[in-house]
């Protein structure tokens, strides 16, 4: 999927990206550039202060048409430089509003040439996601192929769609627990991540969706629980315990049976270490 700007949207993406490079500095500039590790140009501007600018430049106009509102983000993601990328996004965020169900294509297409999280993030939760609450039943397709596509960006993108509502206690828990349990298994990083984020924000507001059909099921389940976890860090070495990746594994591999074993369940197991 490629997507190229009219040049519509160009002299106002070429004006505020000159606001983004006189508000830069060469020392932050070197530092984001080691931090994200993306092969794009840096000025150097704190996301609070590109996101005063953005606001800034929405104030100077009376209004954003939704055209103009997509062609002016297609024509700062088109720049190399960094900030002009992240501006795209806090602008989309900022007139999300404007968006409807086809736009899911533009999204996906920024999603697809993000490479990091710090683009992928806002697009994935508060754009993608304000169309996906609005339009549960245009967008429910969409999010299900994301759910299962070859990239890892475009399938953790699936599960953050869904975050802003669950966080609030509303949402679609079923959908989200369906997208996490298919990706389980799997050992990428920013995955993991995402499930973690999503169940902590979720059981903050419905501790009992995020244990649901477990707690109080079955007499004896969570003591037994306890037990595999303290059967686990029993058995494992000195090397596996101060290894968090290699304890949390093991400790799910050992609840996860345990839970299918006396409750016939494929549980949603994210095991979470504490230091204290």
């Amino acid at each position: 999927m490629k997507r190229t700007t009219d040049g519509q949207g160009q002299p106002d993406a070429a004006e505020l990206e000159r606001r983004l490079r006189e508000l830069g500095t060469a020392e932050r500039a070197v530092t984001e550039k080691a931090y994200l590790k993306i092969d794009l140009e840096f000025a150097g501007v704190s996301v609070p202060v590109m996101r005063s600018a953005v606001t800034g430049w929405c104030h100077d106009r009376d209004g954003l048409a939704h055209d103009e509102l997509t062609s002016v983000a297609l024509a700062l993601w088109a720049s190399s430089l960094y900030e002009s990328r992240q501006a795209a996004v806090i602008l989309l965020e900022r007139q999300a509003r404007l968006l409807v169900p086809g736009d899911t294509e533009l999204i996906e297409h920024l999603l697809r040439n993000s490479r990091t999280w710090a683009l992928v993030d806002g697009l994935a939760a508060n754009v993608a996601g304000d169309i996906a609450e609005r339009f549960p039943a245009d967008t429910a397709p969409v999010l299900d192929r994301w759910a299962v596509d070859r990239d890892f960006w475009i399938r953790r993108s699936s599960m953050l769609a869904l975050l802003r509502p669950l966080r609030r206690g509303q949402g679609d828990f079923d959908r989200f627990a369906g997208y996490a349990d298919a990706m389980l298994e799997e050992k990428e990083f920013f995955i993991r991540k995402a499930i973690g984020w999503v169940l902590r924000e979720t059981a903050k507001r419905q501790p009992e969706l995020v244990s649901r059909g477990f707690v109080g099921a079955e007499p004896g389940l969570m003591e037994g629980a306890r037990q595999v976890v303290t059967q686990t860090l029993d058995s494992s070495s000195a090397e596996e315990k101060a290894d968090y990746g290699v304890i949390k594994e093991k400790i799910r591999i050992d609840l996860k049976r345990y839970i299918q074993k006396n409750t016939s369940r494929r549980p949603l197991i994210m095991p979470v270490i504490l230091e204290i």
